[in-house]
């Protein structure tokens, strides 16, 4: 099942959680594995309170104010030698000390980010977001202002970038989310998520569980996604419309009753 969703797996640690063939499974360890895996940040960076001023993290764990730095052509130095690692800004919050930050990630000023999370190279934490515990960004991968995410992976280039909620779900390569996209995670009567595909019943053994969405997904604005709800890859979820639950098949185009 895992083909109609993805091309490959993420060349990082976290492929071994994909080991089942449902894809939905991650979901269910994503959080010991973060804890299990993920290092402590350096003893020099303050967490559980709003930063007072930018901060750069190597990758070897020194931490140097930002002022200290000289940036030229996208890379930064220290008196003259190249440092690389990951930019963050006043005004962040980090709460707990589980987290990776990867070369050139950037969180930018307002951001709570609760542990574990896993922040990959590249990777853009934007504005008021709010990484909610249980995340892994993979690289060149964008969570956006004011977007919300709570124990979900993001594959290289996703992106939420605007407005979104993003709760137990699986966005795959180069997926990107439109302004306002939500991805709902919790029926009303909290029961265990069931997927239908075909005539077939799965049982997730979840009862928070939003979406996966295959590689290059595309969500209009304000698109909402039910709980259990499966994209194949290469779809389009037009905007304003309630897709799900349910599985997708890959290249669909799911328009509203008006026709876009």
């Amino acid at each position: 099942m895992l083909e109609e969703f993805f091309s490959e797996l993420p060349e990082d640690g976290i492929s071994e959680l994909f080991k089942e063939k449902v894809p939905w499974a991650p979901l269910r360890f994503l959080k010991d594995f973060l804890f299990d895996t993920l290092p402590e940040l350096p003893k020099g960076f303050p967490v559980d309170v709003p930063l007072r001023e930018d901060l750069f993290i190597t990758l070897e764990g020194e931490v140097i104010t930002a002022k200290e730095l000289e940036y030229v052509n996208g890379e930064y130095f220290l008196k003259g030698e190249r440092v690389v690692g990951a930019l963050v800004k006043a005004g962040a919050y980090f709460s707990g000390r589980r987290f990776y930050l990867g070369a050139s990630a950037v969180v930018e000023p307002f951001a709570f980010l609760k542990e574990p999370a896993y922040i990959g190279d590249f990777s853009e934490v934007r504005h008021s977001a709010y990484i909610r515990g249980s995340v892994y960004v993979s690289k060149k991968a964008v969570v956006g202002h004011t977007t919300e995410v709570k124990n979900s992976i993001f594959f290289p280039e996703a992106k939420a970038a605007h407005f979104a909620y993003v709760g137990d779900s699986i966005l795959g390569r180069n997926v990107n989310l439109g302004a306002g996209t939500k991805l709902a995670n919790l029926k009303f009567y909290k029961r265990e998520v069931l997927i239908k595909v075909g005539e077939s019943s799965y049982k997730t053994g979840l009862k928070k569980f939003g979406a996966i969405l295959g590689d290059n997904v595309q969500t209009g604005c304000n698109a909402v996604l039910q709980p259990g709800t499966l994209v194949g890859r290469n779809s389009v979820i037009f905007p304003a419309v309630v897709a799900g639950p349910g599985f997708i098949p890959q290249g669909s185009k799911i328009k509203n009753k008006r026709g876009f």
